[in-house]
């Protein structure tokens, strides 16, 4: 996988442009929101929190899918912070490649035991949704860099990694007992729609950013 950023051209960081530019706010900011998701979502799951009980029987019961499907889903999104970093790529490509086919090879465990899981439930059409764009742009990433295309490797990558993302992001608002308590109706699967849908919209936009604010000469 030779992908180098998340950024498009225009939003690179350029020598002397800081330390603390685009970039950095920008895995900042996803840091910070997985840690908060990790304490609110899966600490206060470990520790029985009410709101989470009977969720917390269900994962219990899950468990022989719900391990790989985490692990390959937890794999993926730690792979993506070292896989965009272009010093890392340049000093050590051959570990980029092997993290590459471990990333994709996670993304398929996820996909998969996340479709299970979801198997009968009225959140499947959503997972579906989301496995099928996660599974459709990491393949796509794949035969672009097989083909030589690295730029558009990169792009599709880019689009993966925001897939991938959206396990974190759509459980910011779980401590909130109002959206919780419509997480097990079909509410669940437009919900996750619109989280995979919208981020996909939103790397799009960011791809395009140049074109977007730039007039032709």
């Amino acid at each position: 996988m030779a992908s180098s950023t998340l950024l498009t051209p225009s939003t690179q960081l350029t020598p002397g442009s800081g330390r603390f530019g685009f970039k950095t706010l920008l895995w900042i900011s996803l840091g910070l929101t997985t840690l908060f998701v990790f304490v609110t979502s899966e600490v206060l799951l470990v520790t029985d929190y009410p709101l989470y009980h009977a969720y917390r029987l269900q994962v219990i019961a899950d468990r022989h899918l719900l391990i790989p499907h985490v692990l390959g889903s937890v794999i993926a999104l730690l792979a993506g912070p070292v896989q965009f970093s272009s010093r890392f790529r340049q000093r050590h490509l051959k570990f980029h490649r092997v993290l590459g086919r471990i990333y994709v090879i996670s993304v398929v465990i996820g996909a998969v035991t996340g479709v299970a899981l979801a198997a009968g439930r009225p959140g499947m059409p959503g997972t579906c949704v989301q496995a099928a764009a996660w599974v459709v742009c990491t393949a796509a990433a794949v035969i672009t860099a097989r083909n030589g295309q690295i730029a558009r490797h990169r792009e599709w990558m880019i689009r993966s990694y925001a897939v991938t993302f959206t396990f974190v992001s759509s459980r910011v608002l779980n401590p909130w007992p109002l959206y919780w308590s419509h997480l097990n109706d079909r509410l669940a699967a437009v919900g996750l729609i619109v989280f995979t849908l919208g981020s996909l919209v939103v790397v799009q936009l960011g791809l395009n950013w140049r074109e977007l604010t730039t007039r032709r000469a």
